[in-house]
């Protein structure tokens, strides 16, 4: 879904390395209508095209697609010009491989690694040349080449498994949109493990769909959180934007294939609970809908099932630190 929203860690994180480098970011945050306060609660998020809008610009005005998080920059265009030298390769592999032989030839560039462990394939990215507090290049480029490569052989490519060498950060819960697969902290490398029967596929696209492609890549590919085909998502799929007219757990779980004492299991070993899940796809819904001024908060509290404007204002409050009055006055 569109609506699926960015917390407000990720905004932090992303504007370290333009500050770092001493860049007044205030400007960036008013053009794209984000009030530095809203950074300031922990609980807040941002819609998805203001994350995307954020990177673009940060990546202009630093002529830096590393984000300031590397100990030398990556002009402008180096992605675009790694995905034409590996778009005529004949495989997954060839073109991974081609792509990894592309950015080492950059000094104190981050070592992107492809090797087989038997049936399995194992992506890596070594980030110990990089000036990144809160990992977030790291996690860019494994969600970049992650998608990347699904976009290039034409289906999604099920992840196994992601590791982290770093020890479990306090947002990890929202991990699951970026990596939807069981996740290892404090591991060996960073790295994404996938079935190696796709490295053998052949590539789907070509010059012109690359073109379109790059229009928007690499921001779209962090903007847009894919949980796949995680358990999470398909019930998240299965609610629909309908509150007022969602299945209870025993309907989800029937249309699932399993029951209901089954997949509470299975949400808690998540971290997840079915109630959860409504309050989260609410909350995103939410967000949305206050980025549309003709919706009064009234009409977005009957839209999101609340009996009551006075419980919509509770409910949003509990879930990003502000009442949704002065959610939208941030963001206008």
């Amino acid at each position: 879904m569109r609506e699926r929203t960015i917390a407000s860690h990720f905004v932090r994180a992303a504007l370290r390395g333009a500050e770092r480098h001493g860049h007044d970011c205030l400007p960036l945050l008013r053009q794209l209508n984000i009030q530095p306060a809203l950074l300031d609660e922990p609980r807040a998020r941002v819609a998805p095209e203001q994350f995307a809008h954020l990177l673009q610009l940060l990546w202009e005005r630093l002529d830096d697609e590393y984000l300031g998080f590397g100990r030398t920059a990556s002009k402008r265009g180096t992605f675009a010009m790694m995905c034409h030298a590996i778009i005529h390769c004949r495989s997954l592999e060839k073109a991974l491989g081609r792509g990894a032989l592309f950015y080492s030839l950059f000094p104190e560039a981050p070592t992107i690694s492809l090797s087989r462990e038997g049936d399995w394939a194992r992506l890596s990215v070594d980030d110990s040349s990089l000036l990144d507090p809160d990992h977030f290049l790291v996690e860019s480029l494994l969600v970049i080449w992650h998608r990347l490569g699904s976009w290039l052989i034409g289906q999604r490519i099920r992840l196994e498994e992601a590791t982290f060498r770093y020890a479990e950060p306090a947002h990890s819960a929202e991990y699951g949109l970026l990596f939807p697969c069981p996740r290892r902290f404090a591991a060996g490398s960073t790295s994404l493990l996938f079935h190696a029967r796709y490295l053998s596929m052949p590539l789907l696209q070509d010059e012109r769909t690359l073109k379109q492609f790059l229009q928007h890549s690499p921001a779209d590919l962090l903007a847009r959180p894919d949980g796949g085909d995680s358990l999470i998502s398909q019930i998240r799929r299965l609610l629909g934007r309908d509150c007022s007219n969602w299945p209870d757990l025993e309907a989800v779980a029937q249309h699932l294939h399993m029951s209901p004492q089954t997949l509470r299991r299975h949400l808690r070993e998540e971290g997840s609970s079915f109630q959860e899940l409504k309050d989260q796809l609410r909350r995103d819904l939410a967000i949305y809908l206050l980025g549309r001024d003709e919706l009064s908060t009234q009409d977005i509290a009957e839209q999101l099932g609340f009996s009551e404007p006075s419980a919509f204002h509770r409910a949003f409050k509990k879930w990003t630190g502000l009442t949704p009055g002065a959610y939208r006055a941030q963001e206008n």
